[in-house]
């Protein structure tokens, strides 16, 4: 498992903190920028690396994006096909999400998150794996059904539309 990582200038340290720790513990982590803290760079830039690459290979890699609110690249990182995102702020949050939801990209609050509580969210996310149950296989399959294009519903058989 190869994990991408990325950062606005808001969340530089943050992911600078984590690449470390998450090298250190033995994982093989890809910085997809920013690599050099620059105030006012744009934090969908990063988001689109990072889920771009996860993308490419959803069901053996991950990736944590970080901003300010986390809110942004959270939104960003879920446009990407077979890419879910979670902003989360627990480490039990997110082994939830990766147990359910096999959520592969982890999106991070620089402004409300602590380095101690990233580190556990990080290791957590890294560890927990998905648990393939059929409850929580179908309503992944309903989500991925919805990247193909979206429901419309329609008037039924002999109604005219309003």
């Amino acid at each position: 498992m190869i994990i991408y990582i990325g950062a606005d200038h808001r969340g530089f340290a943050l992911k600078e903190m984590l690449k470390a720790h998450l090298t250190d513990i033995g994982n093989e982590v890809v910085d997809m920028g920013n690599e050099t803290l620059e105030d006012g760079d744009d934090y969908p830039d990063f988001a689109i690396e990072v889920a771009n690459a996860v993308s490419s290979n959803p069901f053996e890699d991950r990736g944590i994006v970080i901003c300010g609110s986390g809110v942004g690249v959270d939104i960003v990182a879920n446009k990407f096909p077979d890419v879910r995102s979670a902003l989360v702020a627990s480490a039990d949050q997110i082994r939830a999400a990766r147990t359910d939801d096999d959520v592969n990209v982890l999106a991070l609050a620089a402004d409300f998150t602590d380095e101690a509580t990233a580190k556990s969210i990080a290791v957590a996310f890294v560890e927990t794996e998905y648990d393939g149950a059929e409850p929580h296989q179908r309503r992944i399959d309903k989500i991925t059904d919805l990247e193909l294009g979206p429901i419309v519903s329609g008037p039924d058989e002999g109604e005219e539309a309003p």
